[in-house]
């Protein structure tokens, strides 16, 4: 395995601390890395070393003669001026671009949604992301850096992400090091993790799951004082030995040394008692949507060049009986109608037709992107703020003070002195949902609330949220939180609202079978607008008419698949428990059960096609 670049004893540090202190590292071909650790100790320092962007106060960077090296940084380095094309393909000819199959994957995988001429200037933060990113996949390189590279993805985008860096290269060759909080992302293309922290980089073999493994050994030979530590991870552990199918069916780590690890570790969370606790806080009734649509005016151009009114459908007859307890999470492309149908929820947004129906007792709180909860308390110490809480708390059984929970979400006793606004990005995030815990509701709505975060601090949030004794809804584009937290998913497709009883995986295969067969007009009722990603796509196909014989039959057939496909769903996670219960020494057995797994799998899909095929016919 040829090596294609090191660094040797790398030493940095500035005038208030030391970053690294004889720092040793190297890629060879076919090296795909993951870099994780808190935020602040360097992560995105070393990919600008190792790129020779950042020079160290000693030490050396070596590569290989003629290596091609790319990387994608967290600034924003764009040419303002620019178009997206001149900055996507920049001088190439068409026809050499349009005929490269490379070269139109990113583009109808990142940038499909964004106009070609559009001025780089006018963008959103997001589409720059994307842009960049775009600009950067389309080079050939034997070494790519990629610097958060899933912020401003949505689920469906870091899919594709994954599936393009597994497969942009043979096997064996070209390297890959990626800075990402995304711990499905890291599990899913990396071979090797390297753990930033303390001035220095511990390398450990696997993906997420498997450094988690490593890490719990090596914190169960540390001193009592990581103690707190080791218990959150072996909790984290136990969560991907026994959590999702994906994982228990096809485990990345040693099976044995992971039971051993965790037979003692009681459930992630309690179901039993939390749904007593939930009753007890809210009743029977939570929140109810009864046939709810959601529409905003819409300027339209008309022939004479006047204006016209018409009305954007956001959502259209959403029925939704949430319940007390209920952990859902929200699945959706950006602009789908997540926010919109949570603002139904929250009570900030009245529905255009259709009635919400809200429990007396219930008390929401909704974590928003915009740190509202600290506009407040803007410039005062984070000590004072707390000082105004009740003095005690129950979590997990236990009773806490203020400090004790702020401490659990990895604050300091020195950070109690500090103005709020002087905390990092992901301290304020992680104190403003502390508050809205300590504000006792019984309905807490979180959107986006990995924004900041780095994989350890999101460990202790998932651990805060796994007491939580209420109702929970997630919207996320995390993949790991959403299936960490919750315990079932929705999406929100055209306008309606999906149950998806496989989850994740279910909801990227709908996805995709959209947009390999797009609907003829948009949510909104109207035309799709021109350069959007259904619209570049050929084949579109118009809904035929059909008789009346014709329409009960689809009808009736439409409704047994339905049902069907929840029955089938059934028999998968069935299947996916006997699996993880069985003696994983007995092969021949666990052969026969994934043989018939992959055949459940292949009914599934066959039977969903025929689903989405009646629901283009029937109009749903």
């Amino acid at each position: 395995m040829a090596h294609l670049l090191g660094a040797e004893a790398l030493h940095l540090e500035y005038p208030t601390r030391r970053i690294f202190d004889a720092v040793t590292v190297g890629l060879n071909d076919g090296d795909r890395i993951g870099v994780v650790g808190r935020n602040g100790d360097g992560k995105s320092t070393l990919l600008r070393l190792l790129a020779g962007t950042l020079e160290p106060d000693s030490g050396r960077v070596t590569r290989r003669g003629g290596i091609r090296l790319g990387m994608l940084d967290q600034a924003d380095e764009l040419h303002s001026e620019r178009s997206v094309h001149e900055v996507v393909i920049g001088d190439i000819d068409e026809h050499v671009w349009a005929g490269d199959p490379k070269v139109r994957d990113v583009i109808a995988g990142l940038i499909a949604d964004i106009p070609w001429e559009a001025r780089v200037d006018d963008l959103s933060g997001g589409q720059r992301r994307r842009v960049a990113l775009a600009a950067l996949l389309i080079g050939d390189w034997d070494i790519i850096f990629l610097d958060e590279p899933t912020n401003h993805l949505d689920v469906e985008g870091i899919a594709w992400l994954a599936e393009h860096l597994k497969n942009r290269w043979p096997q064996n060759s070209g390297a890959l090091v990626t800075v990402t909080h995304d711990r499905w992302f890291l599990d899913e293309i990396c071979t090797a993790t390297w753990e930033v922290h303390d001035r220095t980089i511990e390398p450990f073999e696997g993906g997420y799951a498997a450094y988690v493994l490593q890490r719990v050994e090596r914190d169960r030979m540390a001193a009592a004082s990581e103690s707190k530590r080791q218990n959150l991870m072996r909790k984290e552990l136990a969560w991907l030995r026994r959590g999702a199918p994906a994982r228990t069916s096809k485990p990345k780590f040693r099976i044995d040394a992971a039971n051993v690890l965790i037979e003692n570790e009681p459930p992630i969370r309690d179901s039993v008692s939390l749904a007593q606790m939930a009753m007890q806080r809210l009743g029977k009734d939570v929140v109810d949507l009864e046939n709810v649509s959601v529409s905003y005016p819409l300027p339209e151009q008309s022939a004479e060049g006047g204006r016209l009114e018409g009305s954007n459908h956001v959502l259209r007859d959403v029925t939704w009986r949430i319940a007390p307890g209920e952990r859902t999470g929200i699945l959706g492309v950006n602009g789908a109608g997540k926010s919109t149908l949570l603002n139904l929820v929250a009570g900030t947004l009245q529905p255009t037709s259709g009635r919400v129906k809200r429990g007396k007792t219930i008390k929401v709180a909704q974590l928003t992107q915009q740190l509202a909860e600290l506009h407040d308390v803007w410039n005062d110490r984070v000590s004072d703020v707390l000082s105004r809480q009740k003095s005690s708390y129950v979590a997990g059984g236990k009773e806490l003070t203020p400090s004790q929970l702020l401490e659990r979400v990895g604050f300091k006793s020195a950070q109690l002195s500090t103005p709020v606004k002087d905390l990092s990005g992901g301290q304020k995030r992680r104190l403003q949902l502390l508050l809205i815990l300590l504000s006792e509701p019984n309905v807490l709505i979180l959107d986006e609330p990995t924004n900041d975060l780095d994989t350890d601090m999101l460990a202790a949030i998932e651990d805060l949220l796994d007491s939580f004794p209420g109702t929970l809804l997630v919207v996320s584009h995390d993949r790991y939180l959403i299936e960490r937290v919750t315990d079932q998913q929705y999406a929100v497709m055209d306008g309606r609202l999906r149950h998806l009883p496989r989850g994740v995986d279910q909801y990227l295969e709908l996805s995709s079978a959209a947009l390999r067969n797009p609907r003829p007009d948009s949510a909104s009722g109207g035309p799709l607008p021109e350069g959007s990603r259904s619209d570049r796509l050929d084949g579109i196909s118009r809904k035929p008419t059909l008789s009346g014989a014709e329409l009960r039959n689809a009808q009736k057939e439409f409704a047994a698949a339905g049902r069907k496909l929840d029955k089938l769903g059934h028999q998968v996670a069935e299947l996916h428990t006997r699996i993880a219960e069985h003696d994983h020494s007995d092969y021949l057995t666990l052969a026969s059960m994934s043989a018939e797994l992959d055949e459940l799998h292949d009914t599934t899909a066959k039977l969903e096609t025929r689903w989405l095929e009646l629901g283009e016919l029937l109009g749903q």
